[in-house]
């Protein structure tokens, strides 16, 4: 099993980084007015999106010492607890994206049956883009990748950017490439192990069969067009209190 598309998002947002700017970069300005302006009126400055600023203070939150992360899907609810203790740069970053609503809308785009179950490209090209060449620091390993872990997809430990990924079974040859577990799922691994996996690497290779470029450049638009049977996330929300039971799958 080639591991090399475990690290998929980098090397994607790389290849794309090093293209033209686009036709919006390129468009033309609108006519000048025929007539002097009226004053614009004053109106609140709107806040800025923390998807869009990685310099935004909401960023440097740290994530509690464990949490829960439901991942709603259409066919039940993967409960994933986070310990910070495991990986505090993973957690605290997995904790702020989910809490920005990075993953909300997003496709379980490459999932190998009794392997992996990865996600991480946002509904939204350019924050796709912009948290997928964004890397965080890297963790020492503490746990193993058995089933059930969820860790992030990397070249090497300081490639890590939005994709993680759930193991689908005991995958020990990661523990020794150093993939860094963050949590677990507690509930719904049966929803985990029924994600479709018949395209397995495919929307993630090189042409003819896929398109990276496309993935990131249109991210869903892509994948509901050439993969619409990908199970989605509906969305990933930190539960309010870590205590409360795990949902029931539905």
């Amino acid at each position: 099993m080639a591991l090399k598309h475990l690290a998929f998002g980098a090397f994607a947002v790389a290849a794309l980084n090093s293209a033209p700017l686009d036709a919006q970069a390129r468009g033309r300005g609108a006519p000048p007015p025929k007539t002097a302006p009226k004053p614009a009126e004053k109106t609140a400055a709107k806040p800025t999106s923390p998807l869009a600023d990685p310099t935004n203070p909401f960023w440097k939150t740290k994530a509690p010492e464990k949490f829960i992360a439901d991942v709603e899907t259409p066919h039940g609810t993967i409960a994933l607890e986070v310990t910070r203790a495991w990986a505090p740069n993973g957690a605290d970053h997995f904790y702020n994206l989910v809490r920005s609503g990075y993953y909300d809308d997003s496709r379980f785009f490459r999932v190998i049956y009794g392997f992996i179950a990865q996600f991480g490209i946002s509904k939204d090209p350019a924050a796709a883009n912009l948290w997928g060449s964004t890397t965080i620091p890297a963790d020492p390993l503490v746990e193993r990748n058995v089933r059930g872990t969820i860790s992030y997809a990397q070249f090497k430990p300081t490639d890590r950017t939005t994709n993680i990924f759930i193991n689908l079974r005991d995958n020990p040859n990661l523990d020794t490439l150093k993939f860094v577990p963050i949590g677990k799922v507690v509930s719904g691994m049966d929803v985990a192990d029924s994600l479709y996996a018949l395209y397995g690497e495919v929307p993630s290779s090189d042409p003819p069969l896929g398109d990276p470029k496309r993935l990131y450049s249109e991210t869903n638009k892509y994948l509901d067009e050439k993969f619409p049977n990908l199970d989605k996330i509906i969305k990933i929300t930190i539960r309010a209190d870590p205590g409360t039971p795990p949902l029931h799958d539905r």
